[in-house]
C-alpha cells in the first residue's frame, strides 16, 4: 500500500484527456441531435469507468468555455487513442477533439465520489 489505502499499480499508465467541444459556448446552447450524441458520450465514458480503465471524467466549467476531462487508467498510449476514438462525439464529426497528455505520476485514492 502506498498509505492512501489504494496499492499502487506500477503495470498500468495514466493519461488526462482534454475534450474540446466544436463551440465556446456549448453545452448551453446544443441542439437535440448534439444532446443524443452526449447521452451516447457520458454512456461511452460510464462503461469504460465501469470496466476500471476511467479512474474519474466530467465536465469542466471553466469560464472562456466548458470543455470534458478524464484520466485513463491503461497499458499503453494507443489504448487511450483507441478510447478517445471511439468516444461517439468524436464518430459524430460534430468538430469535437481530444488532446492527450501523459501523466509521469499518479495518486489514486480509493473512494469513489458521485
Amino acid at each position: 500500500m502506498d498509505g492512501t489505502g489504494t496499492a499502487p499499480r506500477p503495470d498500468k499508465r495514466y493519461f488526462f484527456l482534454k475534450l474540446h467541444s466544436p463551440r465556446p459556448t456549448f453545452p448551453g446552447d446544443m441542439n437535440e441531435a448534439e444532446a443524443r450524441i452526449m447521452q451516447a458520450h457520458v454512456a461511452y465514458w460510464r462503461r469504460l469507468a465501469d470496466e476500471g480503465s476511467i479512474v474519474v471524467f466530467g465536465p469542466v466549467s471553466d469560464p472562456d468555455g466548458a470543455w470534458g476531462m478524464a484520466v485513463a487508467e491503461v497499458d499503453d498510449a494507443e489504448e487511450v487513442r483507441t478510447m478517445a476514438a471511439g468516444d461517439p462525439v468524436i464518430l459524430s464529426g460534430l468538430g469535437f477533439s481530444y488532446e492527450i497528455f501523459p501523466m509521469a505520476r499518479a495518486i489514486v485514492r480509493s473512494t469513489c465520489v458521485l
